[in-house]
């Protein structure tokens, strides 16, 4: 079976699609590995590239997305049972005080089409609970959103408790959201900055040194 039907169905949002591709390629003998590397890393990546080029909006990824993570909630017994490790393991939240999840929920979506192993904390997440994340999970990198000014500042807040904690050096922290700028990532001791969900999956894989 030819992988590209699959690929095409999430770059599509074909939920139905993806359940049934998704099937036909494991029953087809397909390394659960080679599918998601082969279709739904490479779909997500197209979904990325047009979001940031205008060609497509946050409804048609999160479709997207959401097509992807039927495909991977099928395949992710079958790679534990492979001992396939994730790209990384990242984990994310809306910060203290912010209700917001469209942005952080598209990051998350995002982050797992392009392999990363993904722990959502939700919203109004305090700077200890971030430090806990990190802790249960051994992430490497620590996503962090807001959509309010009032709230932008609380972001420095979880980087300061993780220095406390003495987990900083061990971890790269994304910041974003509507008022955040890179200025201010910078300001606050941020490692990187993303404008876009897209941005966001483009930096972590910098930022962990992933080709």
């Amino acid at each position: 079976m030819d992988l590209n039907a699959l690929k095409d169905a999430v770059i599509n949002g074909d939920l139905k699609g993806c359940t049934i591709l998704t099937e036909v390629a494991i029953q087809a003998g397909h390394p659960p590995e080679k599918i998601m590397n082969e279709a739904l890393v490479p779909g997500m990546d197209v979904v990325g590239e047009k979001f940031r080029c205008n060609e497509v909006y946050v409804p048609e990824v999160l479709v997207a997305a959401r097509a992807m993570k039927k495909s991977l909630a099928m395949l992710k017994p079958l790679l534990i049972q492979t001992g396939a490790k994730p790209v990384g393991v990242a984990v994310a939240g809306t910060v203290k005080g912010d209700l917001h999840d469209i942005g952080k929920n598209l990051v998350c979506m995002m982050w797992e089409g392009a392999g990363f192993e993904v722990v959502d904390l939700g919203v109004d997440v305090s700077p200890d609970k971030f430090v806990q994340g990190v802790k249960d999970t051994g992430a490497q990198i620590v996503g962090i959103s807001t959509l309010l000014t009032t709230t932008m500042l609380n972001m420095r807040g979880v980087i300061q408790a993780l220095e406390r904690a003495q987990l900083r050096e061990k971890v790269k922290v994304l910041v974003g959201g509507a008022p955040v700028t890179q200025t201010f990532a910078t300001e606050i001791g941020a490692d990187g900055y993303g404008e876009s969900a897209a941005v966001a999956v483009e930096k972590a894989k910098e930022l962990l040194g992933i080709a």
